[in-house]
């Protein structure tokens, strides 16, 4: 029903917007002042038409951001309704983060912290576990959380891949070759 609720949200919008359940988003490429004014027009008609369907947009989750790597920017002072939206660095779009100079080094941060967690989780939890017990818990928690999202974030800078790699390598060290106490050593 809620798809079917917000199935003609682009209508009166020419700049792309994208909708994944109960994410939006709208964007163009801005290259002079009046493609400004063009994107803040639809802001303003995407406004109108959560006002017409008595929908409400949260200004805490709306973020403006702009793609540059230039280094002096120019703010974006972007509005939806009376509420200003926010300007912001990076911005977190379907589990990526995504860096205004389209750098990965936060993501990639973000998922080696997480991955981190869940291999100590399943550590404490299976320590004592056989082989198979070990492989599938680091095949259910740990694995998942590398590989979410890697082929859009895809790491090339080295400490960044060997970031990733140290996680993989204590994860199958632990699932294949070490028992008990051998482990807590490393640990």
């Amino acid at each position: 029903m809620f798809l079917a609720y917000l199935n003609d949200i682009w209508r009166n919008i020419e700049s792309k917007i994208r909708l994944f359940a109960d994410d939006c988003i709208i964007y163009r490429k801005i290259l002079n002042i009046k493609d400004f004014e063009k994107l803040q027009t639809y802001l303003d008609r995407l406004g109108d038409w959560a006002e017409g369907n008595e929908f409400k947009i949260n200004p805490n989750k709306s973020k403006a951001l702009s793609f540059t790597r230039a280094r002096v920017k120019d703010p974006l002072n972007y509005s939806l309704g009376d509420q200003k939206i926010p300007e912001a660095s990076c911005c977190k779009y379907l589990g990526i983060i995504i860096r205004s100079d389209l750098s990965w080094a936060d993501q990639v941060n973000y998922t080696v912290q997480h991955a981190w967690r869940a291999l100590h989780f399943v550590m404490r939890i299976v320590k004592k576990g056989n082989k198979i017990t070990k492989t599938l818990t680091h095949m259910s928690l740990v694995r998942p959380i590398l590989k979410d999202g890697a082929a859009c974030w895809d790491p090339y800078r080295e400490c960044q891949i060997s970031a990733l790699d140290c996680v993989q390598n204590t994860a199958a060290k632990f699932a294949h070759h070490l028992g008990g106490s051998d482990w807590e050593s490393l640990a």
